[in-house]
């Protein structure tokens, strides 16, 4: 899957599976690809780079943006359906927005 960024498309890695919920971006460098999951927070800890979060509801519908978030962050919110990492300075999209999928 991916997700499209203006005319890019950036590697969506939906993570389902506990071990890929519990890693995600952690220990990692130079991120090139996205991360989706199906959870009401996340969190920063032991991660290398900043990163943009995407939080969205069922339809892919936009409800927060953070961009660059720093590491030892906790973000929770209770209306939320999809959390997307994405590298730093990545974000192209804004809040009520729909974010677009290509498999």
């Amino acid at each position: 899957m991916k997700i499209l960024l203006n005319n890019d498309e950036l590697v969506l890695k939906d993570c389902i599976k506990f071990k890929d919920k519990l890693l995600g971006f952690m220990f990692k460098k130079n991120i090139n690809y996205a991360l989706r999951f199906r959870c009401r927070s996340i969190h920063t800890f032991f991660m290398k780079e900043d990163i943009d979060v995407i939080i969205t509801d069922k339809n892919n519908k936009v409800l927060y943006i953070y961009s660059n978030l720093k590491k030892n962050k906790i973000i929770i919110k209770k209306d939320a359906y999809y959390f997307y990492e994405l590298p730093s300075n990545t974000n192209i999209y804004k809040v009520n927005e729909t974010i677009n999928l290509s498999v």
